[in-house]
């Protein structure tokens, strides 16, 4: 090994100790609530696919597809050629943008090649230096990373806490650019922003407030158009940032605001400016995975009573699972080696399901992260639940 690499072995090894090293294992999603990791077949609990619409690139999918092609004006293609501002710009971007825009109830959409892209992008171009950011402590990380590329003062407040919140915002001066920034729901712990307090507070103190839309898209709202709509917000949330590499199977990002939002975006966002555009290809599938979304209504509906049920089993069982109140369900256990023991008891048992440990999650609560989807059966929960039972007793965890 080279010298210049010993430090990253001792680093790994450190991690090892503390039974926080990561490493990749293969898995393909099966369309029947079921992860194939090579080896077995497993009950899907961790996946972010959460209404089951993973894409499959069948004849009958790719004729629609090219159909889809044909009335925009475009082709199913693989590559962009370049970044959207160069020659990359495919008619199926202008296409699919105001339509989506339409849905969201917004004057405009911007795609993004994800949402890590869009927080690591937009954040840094509505803020800098002289302005600051509050963000809630349990934010995503690629909010994290905005907030720090931006430059701007990063100010922290606990996890829904409003009070602290408001003491944050009376202290800064009222001259001052200021940004208040929150996932819609929180993905390791499937707890949910208070939204309509967080609005009055943007009102009373001339914030802007932009919400990650990223786990709550294509779950709450009439049709899928994230928990913003459902509450009846969508005039009073400056900036939406949503994903289609959850709820909607696909892969890639968009903001959706004021015309000037997106007008401002083009040429502020780094990483819209400075990478080369999604593939037709991608844009056209998102397309179809979200009308699918729309018509199928009884994923949204299977979804959330599914979870609910998840929930109050595990809570029966004496599992914790925090504050949990969607399709997101931690199972905390605190301990890494713990955790780590009970996924691995689980995945024996025929159940997929992840470890979730520090830094990803404070120290002391690493946790099992269940994500539900809409293709598991109700006999397929109720099996994992019976497992999850069974390993937690044997683990002493209950």
């Amino acid at each position: 090994m080279s010298s210049m690499l010993q430090w990253m072995d001792a680093e790994l090894r450190q991690l090892e100790d503390k039974s926080q090293l990561r490493s990749l294992t293969s898995a393909s999603s099966l369309v029947d609530g079921f992860l194939s990791n090579q080896t077995q077949k497993l009950i899907n609990l961790a996946s972010n696919h959460y209404l089951g619409l993973d894409l499959q690139l069948s004849e009958e999918t790719l004729k629609r597809l090219t159909e889809q092609a044909k009335a925009w004006g475009t082709q199913v293609g693989l590559g962009s050629t370049s970044s959207r501002l160069v020659v990359g710009s495919d008619p199926a971007f202008m296409e699919f943008e105001q339509v989506f825009a339409a849905f969201k109830g917004t004057e405009s959409c911007l795609l993004f090649g994800s949402g890590f892209m869009a927080n690591s992008g937009v954040i840094p171009a509505l803020v800098g230096r002289h302005d600051v950011v509050f963000s809630d402590r349990l934010n995503h990380a690629s909010i994290v990373d905005g907030i720090n590329l931006s430059r701007a003062e990063h100010i922290r407040y606990r996890h829904r806490d409003l009070d602290q919140l408001e003491q944050q915002l009376k202290q800064v001066n009222p001259a001052k650019r200021k940004l208040i920034v929150t996932d819609t729901i929180f993905s390791m712990d499937g707890s949910l922003a208070p939204l309509k307090d967080l609005v009055t507070l943007k009102e009373r103190y001339g914030a802007m407030l932009m919400v990650d839309e990223a786990h709550s898209g294509g779950v709450y709202g009439t049709n899928g158009e994230g928990l913003t709509h459902e509450l009846g917000l969508t005039s009073q949330v400056d900036i939406q940032m949503g994903t289609f590499s959850k709820a909607y199977g696909c892969y890639g990002a968009y903001i959706a605001g004021d015309e000037v939002l997106r007008k401002y975006l083009i040429n502020k966002a780094r990483s819209f400016i400075y990478t080369t555009a999604l593939p037709p290809l991608i844009v056209l599938a998102i397309h179809d995975n979200w009308l699918q979304a729309q018509r199928d209504s009884w994923r949204r509906h299977t979804l959330i009573s599914q979870a609910a049920w998840f929930r109050e089993q595990l809570k029966l069982a004496g599992f914790n699972i925090g504050e949990s109140e969607c399709q997101i369900v931690p199972l905390i256990v605190g301990a890494n080696e713990i955790t780590v023991a009970l996924s691995q008891r689980l995945q024996q048992l025929g159940v997929a399901a992840v470890a979730i440990r520090p830094p990803t999650v404070p120290e002391g609560s690493a946790r099992i992260r269940f994500s539900l989807t809409a293709s598991i059966t109700h006999t397929q929960l109720q099996l994992a639940v019976d497992h999850i039972k069974k390993a937690g007793a044997e683990l002493g965890i209950i």
